[in-house]
């Protein structure tokens, strides 16, 4: 099981969260996924950080990594769909308070 501390707010595994479930393909430079310094830019959270969340959301399995060098990230809807609902990750990435959506979306 993943370690999780559910007391603290963490508000940089959201965000990295979130930005892999609305990834467009337009933001990727491969149809693999995203790199993990891709999507430090994309978030501006350091790239070690970064990892160390795609850790967290590897181990909860809602993401998945493909290949070594680099690795590339990519969200995994169908075992989001199937996570317990009091999961704390879980949890926190379906708080959509304050969550600004034009960020993710173009209308």
């Amino acid at each position: 099981m993943y370690e999780y501390e559910s007391s603290i707010k963490d508000e940089e595994l959201k965000k990295v969260g979130l930005e892999l479930m609305f990834l467009t393909p337009e933001k990727c430079s491969s149809n693999l996924g995203i790199t993990a310094v891709e999507l430090a830019k994309l978030t501006d959270i350091p790239a070690e950080t970064v990892k160390k969340k795609l850790s967290i959301l590897k181990e909860t399995g809602i993401v998945q990594v493909r290949g070594i060098n680099p690795k590339y990230w990519k969200f995994d809807e169908y075992n989001f769909q199937r996570m317990d609902e009091d999961d704390e990750v879980y949890k926190l990435l379906c708080c959509f308070d304050e969550i600004d959506f034009d960020r993710y979306f173009s209308y």
